[in-house]
C-alpha cells in the first residue's frame, strides 16, 4: 500500500466503533422499552386475577346464603349493603381504588348474579373493568 492510501483510511475504526455504539444503544433503548411494556402487562394480569379471585369469593358466599341473595345486589359507586361490607373491604385491600357493582337477577329455575369489578392502574388511564355472571340454584 501507498503512503498516501493509508493516510487516507485513518479514522476508519473510529468510524466503525461510533456506529457500532449508536446501534447498541438503540437495541437497549428497545429493551428498555419492551420491559417497560412488560411490567405494565403484568401489573394489569395481576390486578385481573385479583378481580376474578374477589368475585371467586363473592359467589361462594353468596351460594350459602341463597335466601338473602338480593341482599347482596348494589349499583356501582353506590355503599355496599351490611351483607357485602367484609366482602368489599377485602377487595379495596386487594384492589387499590376497586369500584363494584353486584345485580341479582332470578331466573326460573336458578339466579343470575353479575359481579362488574373496575379499578384504574394509574391516575389518568382508562377503567379496566372485569365481569363475572354466575348462576346460583
Amino acid at each position: 500500500m501507498t503512503p498516501a492510501r493509508i493516510h487516507r483510511q485513518r479514522g476508519i475504526a473510529l468510524l466503525e466503533a461510533l456506529i457500532a455504539v449508536v446501534i447498541l444503544a438503540i437495541g437497549l433503548l428497545g429493551t428498555i422499552g419492551l420491559q417497560a411494556r412488560s411490567y405494565s402487562a403484568l401489573a394489569d394480569a395481576g390486578m385481573r386475577a385479583e378481580a376474578t379471585i374477589a368475585a371467586d369469593r363473592l359467589v361462594g358466599i353468596m351460594s350459602n346464603d341463597v335466601a338473602n341473595l338480593a341482599n347482596y345486589q348494589v349499583a356501582l359507586d353506590a355503599a355496599a349493603p351490611a351483607a357485602l361490607a367484609p366482602w368489599a373491604a377485602e377487595t379495596a385491600a386487594a384492589i387499590p381504588g376497586a369500584r363494584y357493582s353486584v345485580t341479582v337477577v332470578p331466573e326460573a329455575q336458578r339466579t343470575r348474579v353479575d359481579i362488574e369489578i373496575h379499578w384504574r392502574r394509574k391516575r389518568g388511564d382508562a377503567d379496566n373493568q372485569h365481569l363475572v355472571t354466575a348462576y346460583i340454584r
